[in-house]
């Protein structure tokens, strides 16, 4: 920090581009808005362009700068297509986001049809190895950046109904240590969020069923479901300067679930 700057200064992007996946709602909207809000040009990606378009026009409503890119994160050309339109909009990516994810099943693995272990590992692990190895280059080009994966307390320990879902994020995890390895000498910080129970709707057969609710909950320290602005506040520490320092890391919150 240089000795004009403040503590708040830390946290700044302006001039910054994020490239946020699964951001049509909870927690990937909530890190565009913050995002934007400390000054980055956001672009916001999932499947459905009119759920992106309201998130965008709050944005944007807001005062910041957002365009939403409908596609599917879990299929290569749409990837592809992701990236190119990201920098032919705003001239590059500095900050990019993992967050789509996918658990189309709840049950142990032994009953997962492969259709489903396709799923989750296109959308869970492929996505992220694609869209990182798009975006290395333009964050190398650039001077560096920041990736952020957004994981799971499920890839520390198995969960009830949550088998295959577990394994897509333990190597999620993996990739973001390898990645941040690698990727360091070029200034690119790699880092891992992994959220305990937060209430959205991708999570809503978890927080919906008394059994498992209580299961999450009443382990917590901290005896509660997670908000998704407790997690973007994370993302943003991660996306900003004020976690130069940081890479490589698993950053858990989960209300002390799994001390």
């Amino acid at each position: 920090m240089s000795a004009s700057s403040t503590p708040i200064d830390l946290f700044r992007l302006d001039g910054k581009v994020a490239l946020i996946t699964g951001a049509s709602k909870g927690i990937g909207a909530c890190i565009a808005q913050f995002l934007a809000a400390q000054g980055a040009a956001v672009v916001i990606n999932s499947r459905k362009q009119e759920e992106l378009d309201a998130v965008a026009a709050q944005i944007v409503a807001a005062g910041g700068t957002c365009t939403g890119l409908a596609g599917n994160a879990g299929d290569l050309d749409a990837c592809k297509t992701l990236v190119a339109q990201t920098v032919e909009r705003y001239g590059g990516i500095d900050i990019l986001v993992n967050n789509a994810a996918s658990n189309p099943v709840f049950g142990p693995v032994v009953d997962t049809e492969e259709w489903a272990f396709d799923k989750i590992i296109d959308v869970n692990l492929k996505a992220p190895f694609v869209l990182g190895k798009l975006v290395y280059p333009i964050l190398k080009a650039r001077g560096g950046g920041s990736v952020i994966n957004v994981s799971s307390v499920a890839g520390h320990t198995p969960d009830p109904g949550l088998g295959m879902y577990s394994v897509s994020k333990a190597a999620l995890n993996m990739l973001t240590r390898v990645c941040a390895k690698e990727w360091g000498p070029d200034g690119i910080r790699v880092n891992a969020i992994c959220p305990g129970l937060i209430k959205t709707k991708f999570s809503e057969a978890l927080w919906s069923n008394e059994k498992w609710l209580n299961h999450f909950v009443k382990q917590a320290p901290i005896a509660r479901m997670g908000t998704v602005e407790e997690i973007a506040a994370l993302a943003l520490f991660l996306a900003s300067p004020a976690s130069g320092y940081c890479t490589g890391t698993l950053f858990t919150a989960d209300g002390g679930l799994t001390i």
